[in-house]
């Protein structure tokens, strides 16, 4: 394409000091302000996160950022709160539909547009409406939870997870501008080799961009006292802590006293199964063992993180930011063999293929004692964990990625 001098980026979720939606708008928004001039339109209650950062931590290249802020009237985010949980679904969706007016009103001028976040598979843009050069995403997909491994949370949950795959599947195949965005966009990029599966767009106009990335301290000497296990994500049923918990208990009864002393679980999260999971704690009696930590920054998350041996992620979402987190700090991972945590780790990680239920805790439970014992195996994992790391996750690759899609698939 002709020589790009700048590039309207329309970015839901903007946080410098968050990880996740927040984490990926500032820092893919960052990356390409190095080599373009980028005008970044955002909610007006990231500005104070965004203002901050830039006062505490300067940099030349701000000069190439510049922010707007926009929000929808107030009847919309009162009726956002009473709608609860599912309300910032529609707010969004309306918040997109929008924003071209917006756009349009203050006269911004650029060369390239690009919708960056949510990175939902399930809600449509707009953009294309200005004839320029139009990306999307990265976009992503959860898959359905199997139903094997919700039914430990009861039927609502099987409910809920079923529930919102219809209204997704509803979302993308009833709606006309859905497909509509699919045809007029020039350059979309997807966080994992199955999206396109479900949003069927033109495979010539696809790039794999998974949107996770981190920016961390390499550290290479670690706690040698203690075996520390590490999980951490949202207390949910998605999320697998179940499957932690009892693959750990299962792994711990196996060691002798020796190493039981030095073996320990770490959960770190909050969400609606916490009770569930401290539950379970209490009654295979390791509360000894086992310890919760409630979200903490990212100082103290590093030392987590620098001090333990594995990254447990028993996941079965489409992503997972803590993989590359994990990933630069040099740990092998386990997890199930699938499009998220699977696909990240590649051959950074023991990979447990989907089994019945008893199988898969089993086949965690050996993951885990392996790593314990075989070093040279250990060692091998670690380095490839920091090689992929260093390949394809930093934020400076992504920016990279991103650039040369430009180049290569826009008019």
């Amino acid at each position: 394409m002709k020589k790009i001098q700048s590039i309207l980026i329309t970015a839901y979720a903007v946080d410098p000091y968050k990880g996740s939606e927040d984490g990926t708008g500032w820092n893919i928004c960052k990356q390409l302000a190095r080599r373009n001039k980028v005008i970044v339109i955002t909610r007006k209650n990231n500005r104070e996160a965004i203002e901050k950062y830039m006062k505490s931590y300067p940099d030349n290249i701000y000069s190439n950022m510049r922010f707007a802020y926009f929000d929808l009237p107030n009847w919309a985010m009162s009726w956002k709160k009473k709608i609860g949980e599912r309300g910032y679904v529609l707010y969004f969706q309306l918040w997109q539909i929008v924003l071209p007016l917006y756009i349009w009103r203050h006269n911004f001028h650029f060369d390239i547009i690009h919708n960056l976040n949510f990175h939902s598979d399930s809600h449509t843009h707009f953009l294309w409406v200005f004839g320029k050069a139009t990306v999307w995403g990265p976009i992503g997909h959860h898959p359905a939870v199997p139903e094997k491994f919700l039914k430990e949370y009861g039927k609502g949950a099987l409910v809920k997870d079923r529930l919102y795959a219809v209204v997704k599947w509803m979302m993308k195949n009833l709606n006309p501008f859905y497909r509509l965005a699919l045809k007029k966009t020039d350059l979309i990029f997807v966080i994992n080799s199955s999206i396109n599966k479900h949003i069927k767009a033109d495979p010539k106009k696809v790039v794999v961009l998974p949107a996770v990335a981190a920016d961390w301290p390499l550290v290479t000497k670690r706690d040698s006292k203690k075996f520390r296990i590490l999980s951490i994500g949202r207390f949910v049923p998605m999320k697998g802590f179940d499957i932690a918990i009892k693959s750990f208990v299962k792994f711990y009864n196996g060691l002798n006293a020796n190493y039981k002393e030095l073996t320990e679980l770490v959960l770190v999260g909050k969400g609606e199964q916490e009770g569930y999971f401290k539950e379970l704690v209490k009654l295979y009696k390791v509360e000894h063992c086992v310890r919760f930590v409630s979200w903490v920054d990212k100082e103290e998350v590093t030392e987590l993180y620098s001090n333990s041996k594995i990254f447990l992620f028993p996941s079965h979402e489409g992503a997972g930011m803590v993989i590359p987190e994990a990933m630069s700090h040099g740990l092998p991972i386990v997890c199930f063999d699938n499009v998220g945590p699977g696909e990240l780790a590649n051959n950074a990680a023991l990979k447990i293929p989907y089994m019945n239920y008893s199988e898969v805790i089993t086949s965690f439970s050996k993951a885990l004692t392996q790593l314990f014992f075989d070093k040279s195996k250990y060692k091998e994992l670690s380095s490839n964990s920091l090689y992929n790391y260093y390949q394809n996750f930093t934020w400076e690759r992504k920016g990279q990625i991103i650039q040369r899609a430009y180049r290569n698939y826009l008019p």
